[in-house]
């Protein structure tokens, strides 16, 4: 395992200490300990299979066999629900985006409430989303692959997340809309929200993160900071398998 990465002193946001998880009997996380901190954004990297989701869904209060401690903000969220959670400030990105087939794009955007001053407002998402406000009117489930990403990343912007759960954002994406998504993930970032990215796409993670944890089996088997990460550009690609 490499050196700890050193930190800044931002403060931190996310603290995950000694989360195990099972399916049945089946142990898919093992011992993990991450770190976030406000303004940061940390990716989770590993092979189809490693835990990533699971880790994330485990954040969120969406997975029930799990052992450990995870605070956010300095809050024990063991006996949180997800619902609790979210007014806390967590905001989750599922790899299928979540969107409401029934409901317009701007119903999309203004169904969840408000948990934070920061939010941004509609005005804002449509000057920084001018596809979302072109196709305001459309049903959720119209929009290409890349707008409907757009679409789950706004609404919880618009929610005042300050902490952001990223599942996957660019999948099957091409490549000028994942270079929109990076931008977003960006713009996110300066404005002090902390992201927990999960990524298989090694070059667009070394464009937007920090740091990175390498997941194998259910184990944080590495931690590097995003100038050993860019350096080991293709290892990783061989491991990944890409």
């Amino acid at each position: 395992m490499t050196e700890t990465p050193a930190r800044t002193s931002t403060r931190t946001s996310l603290e995950v200490a000694g989360v195990s998880a099972w399916y049945g009997e089946a142990r898919v996380l093992s011992d993990v300990g991450i770190e976030v901190g406000q303004g940061e954004v940390v990716t989770l990297v590993g092979r189809n299979g490693a835990g990533k989701t699971t880790l994330l869904r485990c954040i969120m209060g969406l997975h029930k066999q799990v052992q450990g401690s995870t605070t956010f903000d300095g809050i024990e969220l063991h006996k949180r629900s997800p619902n609790q959670r979210a007014w806390l400030g967590i905001g989750w990105v599922p790899d299928d985006r979540g969107i409401y087939a029934s409901l317009s794009v701007a119903e999309n955007l203004m169904l969840p409430p408000v948990v934070h001053d920061d939010g941004w407002s509609l005005e804002r998402i449509y000057e920084f989303f001018p596809a979302l406000h072109e196709r305001r009117d459309f049903p959720g489930t119209k929009l290409s692959g890349g707008e409907q990403q757009m679409l789950a990343m706004a609404r919880v912007l618009r929610m005042g997340a300050r902490l952001l759960l990223l599942d996957e954002p660019s999948e099957g994406l091409a490549p000028v809309i994942v270079q929109s998504i990076g931008e977003i993930i960006r713009e996110i970032k300066a404005q002090g929200v902390a992201v927990l990215l999960v990524e298989q796409n090694v070059k667009f993670a070394a464009t937007v993160a920090d740091r990175h944890y390498l997941l194998a089996q259910g184990r944080v088997v590495e931690h590097l900071d995003n100038a050993d990460f860019q350096a080991r550009e293709g290892e990783l690609l061989t491991y990944l398998g890409m």
